[in-house]
């Protein structure tokens, strides 16, 4: 995928001078306690280097104060960057005059904010159209592009109802309705659901990638809940006192955490919630119907597993046959199949593991297959149980190297 925005270097520092003795500081390499102390100046961004591709959801998450709000205020100049460059495609967002800088903010980014910030006074339609008045869209024009919108957020019939008419969800689809609207490239996304109750929450998470399928928009969106952060993004950035802990897709980030600071937040995430089968599926070893004892168990020993699956002639599986099954038999001068044959459910790729533990309680290997119900993988219950684990272990391991640094 080609680059969308690029955030090259950038430093946002707050106060009187930020480029003054507070930038050389941080480039000296200080910390944001010392930097503040002596200068009086608080780092809200310290050297980002970002590259969002065209068409990802890309999460920046962090806790208060870790810089992510600011950060995605840099990308349209809510906050002037201290130092460095952002680009969009091949304009440098930076660079631009002030007329250019809100031809840009008007055509190219749509936002959602916490708060819906909607007019009160204004019906649903009037507010979903603001953006396309201020671009001097004619009524008729921006009347029928505010109901697209609403319809992609599910509220069509709802075009003459006032905000105060409406449940905090339905506000906040019309918040995001607002922003689709005017069609930009970018949207950007800061804390949108974090006032919403759980359940509402997760239905506007839903219904984002739902839109998300169909746009293909570049989402920059921002979060302190880091379940949010790895249910919805392409990938996530995870930030910490203005400085990028670790970026990479929701697996990286859960199964291959790079520092103390992102272990700990992850150790305590619901595993299963996140990942979904393609993380843990392995390639299976496969005979077909009408194979011998002998062929199953050189396929199992191949693969170094403990069960081989059997396909029909389209590729599509039947179940398994354990060693143990196949040895039994081999000892006995069997050579077919016929009544060695388990039956094992089948799943997809995109199935998230929380869906199948129940599956595991046989303890034999799960068929993945592809939209075609043909045979593409396996899951093993025992593997998936020690992959699921090893978080924790890692966690553990950074924590004791912490430790054993502090005591050097």
């Amino acid at each position: 995928m080609s680059t969308k925005v690029k955030i090259e270097n950038v430093v946002k520092i707050f106060g009187d001078e930020p480029d003054g003795e507070a930038l050389t500081l941080l480039r000296a390499g200080y910390s944001k306690d010392v930097i503040r102390e002596s200068t009086g100046h608080v780092v809200g961004v310290s050297n980002a280097n970002i590259d969002i591709s065209e068409g990802e959801i890309f999460v920046v998450m962090g806790l208060s104060g870790s810089g992510k709000s600011t950060l995605i205020r840099c990308v349209n100049r809510l906050h002037e960057p201290t130092a460095g460059r952002i680009f969009v495609d091949d304009t440098e967002v930076t660079a631009l005059e002030p007329k250019e800088l809100q031809a840009f903010r008007r055509d190219s980014t749509g936002m959602v904010f916490q708060h819906f910030a909607l007019f009160p006074h204004q019906d649903v339609r009037s507010n979903v159209a603001f953006g396309l008045k201020v671009k001097g869209i004619d009524v008729a024009g921006r009347n029928a592009a505010a109901e697209r919108a609403l319809s992609l957020v599910g509220l069509s019939g709802y075009e003459s109802s006032y905000p105060r008419q409406l449940s905090g969800g339905m506000q906040q689809r019309v918040g995001l309705a607002r922003a689709l609207a005017t069609d930009p490239d970018i949207l950007l996304m800061d804390e949108a659901f974090s006032a919403l109750d759980p359940l509402i929450r997760r239905q506007m998470q839903d219904e984002l990638m739902a839109i998300q399928d169909q746009l293909h928009k570049t989402i920059l969106f921002i979060t302190h809940d880091l379940n949010e952060a790895l249910r919805v993004g392409s990938r996530v950035c995870i930030m910490k006192d203005g400085a990028i802990h670790q970026i990479g897709t929701p697996q990286d980030i859960l199964m291959r955490p790079e520092t103390d600071y992102v272990a700990e937040f992850v150790q305590d995430v619901d595993q299963g919630r996140v990942l979904a089968v393609e993380t843990v599926r392995e390639d299976a070893a496969a005979v077909a119907e009408d194979a011998a004892v002998a062929d199953v168990l050189s396929a199992i020993d191949r693969l170094g597993v403990d069960a081989a699956h059997v396909v029909d002639t389209d590729g599509r599986p039947l179940g398994v046959v354990t060693r143990e099954s196949a040895e039994q038999a081999q000892s006995g001068g069997t050579r077919e199949l016929r009544g060695l044959v388990q039956t094992v459910p089948t799943i997809t790729n995109d199935t998230i593991l929380a869906k199948i533990y129940q599956l595991f309680g046989s303890g034999l290997p799960i068929a993945v297959i592809d939209g075609d119900g043909r045979l593409t993988g396996s899951v093993r219950p025992l593997e998936v149980l020690a992959e699921l684990g090893r978080v924790e272990s890692i966690s553990e391991e950074l924590e004791r190297a912490k430790t054993q640094g502090a005591q050097k």
